[in-house]
């Protein structure tokens, strides 16, 4: 069973992501810049890089990265809060944050209209999955901090 939901993972992540691309005529934005814009949108004051990092679970310089092509794309801005501008704070732009509600939109008509021509019995499994799914992801970022001795964020 494990191999089995390895491999649909990545399908159905792709898959979900070009249907919500496609049924909006939406940019194509990497998966690690969706993450990105999520995680900032959680924090309208900003977050720092680091904890940014911290909480997407990747390295500074990938972060780092992602900050840089974003900034070109006016994704992200960089700010320098007026109590210390020795720091810099990240946060989404008025433009990303429209973007990513245009995501989740046109994600949820996409997957509500898939789900809803899928048999009954389908879309009972997939409502019973859900709840399990969700202790799935739980256990593997539990084990994920033991095995890396880093807190879950």
């Amino acid at each position: 069973m494990a191999a089995g939901l390895g491999g649909l993972l990545g399908p159905l992540r792709r898959a979900v992501l070009r249907a919500t691309r496609n049924a909006e005529g939406l940019p194509d934005l990497p998966e690690a810049q969706i993450e990105l814009l999520r995680t900032l949108s959680t924090a309208p004051e900003g977050l720092s890089p680091g904890t940014v990092a911290a909480r997407l679970r990747m390295a500074p310089s990938t972060v780092s990265n992602l900050v840089r092509t974003m900034s070109a794309e006016r994704l992200v801005e960089r700010v320098r809060p007026d109590h210390d501008q020795r720091t810099v704070v990240l946060t989404a732009s008025r433009e990303a944050l429209e973007l990513l509600r245009r995501y989740d939109r046109a994600s949820t008509a996409a997957l509500t209209r898939v789900v809803d021509d899928l048999p009954a019995a389908d879309r009972r499994a997939l409502a019973q999955a859900l709840p399990a799914l969700d202790r799935l992801v739980a256990a593997l970022e539990t084990a994920d901090t033991t095995a890396n001795g880093t807190p879950a964020t």
